[in-house]
C-alpha cells in the first residue's frame, strides 16, 4: 500500500518509515520539517496540503503519527494545538473517506490517561491502567486535544466505516524527561519499563500491526507500552514498596542496580497495561526490563535510546512554521 506517514522526521517516523518499507509498503512523509522520509513539507493543519499529498501520491492508507507533543506547550500557543492536533487529524480523516480508504492508524498517548490526582500519586495504591480506564480528564492541552482526536476516529469509524486503529503509546522519546531530574536519564528510562515505557523500535512495530490488522478490527484503542512485569494483585505493596516487589520478580535486581550506583524506584503510582493488544492484535513488545537487567548483567549496551541531545527538527530553525 502506499501510506502517507505524517510526522516522517520525527523520532518515531525516523524508524516507522524503515519497518513499514520492510514490510512491503510504499512510504509517502509528510511533516513540517524535512527529513530523509519526507516528500511532502507542509502542516496537516492545512488541508489543502492533505488534498494534495492525496492527489499527488494516491494515498491508500494513513498513520498518523504527527502532532504537537507535551513539550511543545512552552513553544507554541495553544490554538496551534487545536489546529495541528484536532484540525489535522479531521482533515485527514475527511480526505481518507474520501479516497475511500479502509484503514487508519492514529498514534496517541497514554498521557491523556493522567488525571491530576493519578499524576500527584495520592492514592494507597499504583492505578491500574488500561483502555477501560477513566473517567478521562486530561491535565494539559496536548492531553485534551489527543483525546479529541480520538473521538474523531470513533466518530469517523462509525459514521463512514473507516477502520481506525488508535494507539495510546507509552513513553519512547530519547531525551531526558523535561520535569524529572532526580535521576539520571538512562536509570529514569531503565525503571519506566517497569510500568510505562517501551523502545521506539516496538512504537513502530505496534503502528506496522495495527495498520495490517485494521481491517478485521473495525475499531479499537490500545494502550502500547513493554510487556507487563506485574500482577494486578501486585497494586498496593507497588505504592508501598516497590523495590521489595521489583526484587520478587526479578532477585538480583538491587545488586545489579548498586552496582551502576542506580536507584529503583521506592513507589510505583500507576502500570499502564499493554495486554489487550496482545490479545486482539497479536502484537507484544520485544524488549521488558528483563532485557535491560540483562544488559547490566553484561555489560552490553542498553536496549533503549538515551541522547540527551536529541532535539525534534520540528524545534529546529529549518522547520517550516506550523
Amino acid at each position: 500500500m502506499r501510506v502517507l506517514l505524517t510526522g516522517s522526521s520525527g523520532w518515531l517516523g525516523r524508524f516507522l518509515a524503515p519497518q513499514l518499507r520492510a514490510a512491503g509498503h510504499t512510504v509517502i512523509g509528510l511533516d513540517v520539517a524535512s527529513g530523509a522520509d519526507t516528500q511532502i513539507v507542509g502542516s496537516v493543519a492545512s488541508k489543502t496540503v492533505v488534498e494534495r499529498a492525496f492527489a499527488d501520491y494516491g494515498i491508500e492508507a494513513v498513520i498518523h503519527a504527527g502532532a504537537l507533543h507535551k513539550p511543545d506547550i512552552v513553544r507554541v500557543p495553544t490554538q496551534a494545538f487545536i489546529d495541528v492536533n484536532v484540525t489535522g487529524t479531521l482533515n485527514l480523516l475527511e480526505a481518507a473517506v474520501q479516497a475511500g480508504h479502509d484503514r487508519f492508524v492514529f498514534t496517541s498517548t497514554t498521557s491523556l490517561m493522567i488525571t491530576q490526582a493519578i499524576r500527584q500519586e495520592t492514592g494507597s495504591a499504583a492505578v491500574w491502567l488500561g483502555e477501560d480506564a477513566g473517567p478521562l480528564a486530561p491535565r494539559n492541552i496536548y492531553g485534551v486535544t489527543k483525546l479529541a482526536a480520538e473521538g474523531l476516529c470513533r466518530l469517523y469509524h462509525a459514521e463512514h466505516g473507516l477502520n481506525c486503529m488508535v494507539l495510546r503509546t507509552g513513553r519512547f522519546f530519547p531525551e531526558d524527561d523535561d520535569t524529572l531530574r532526580e535521576l539520571p536519564g538512562p536509570n529514569l528510562k531503565a525503571n519506566e519499563f517497569l510500568y510505562r515505557r517501551l523502545t521506539v523500535e516496538d512504537a513502530a512495530e505496534a503502528h506496522v500491526v495495527a495498520l495490517e490488522g485494521a481491517p478485521a478490527v473495525g475499531f479499537d484503542i490500545f494502550v502500547v507500552s513493554a510487556p507487563l512485569v506485574f500482577d494486578r494483585s501486585d497494586v498496593e505493596a507497588l505504592k508501598r514498596d516497590a523495590v521489595a516487589v521489583v526484587a520478587r520478580y526479578f532477585p538480583d535486581a538491587p545488586a545489579l542496580y548498586a552496582k551502576r550506583n542506580w536507584r529503583l524506584p521506592t513507589s510505583i503510582g500507576r502500570v499502564y497495561d499493554p495486554s489487550r493488544a496482545e490479545r486482539v492484535l497479536g502484537f507484544r513488545g520485544k524488549t521488558d526490563f528483563g532485557q535491560v537487567l540483562d544488559s547490566l548483567r553484561t555489560g552490553s549496551p542498553l536496549p533503549f535510546a538515551h541522547d540527551p541531545a536529541y532535539v525534534s527538527p520540528k524545534e529546529r530553525p529549518i522547520a517550516a512554521p506550523l
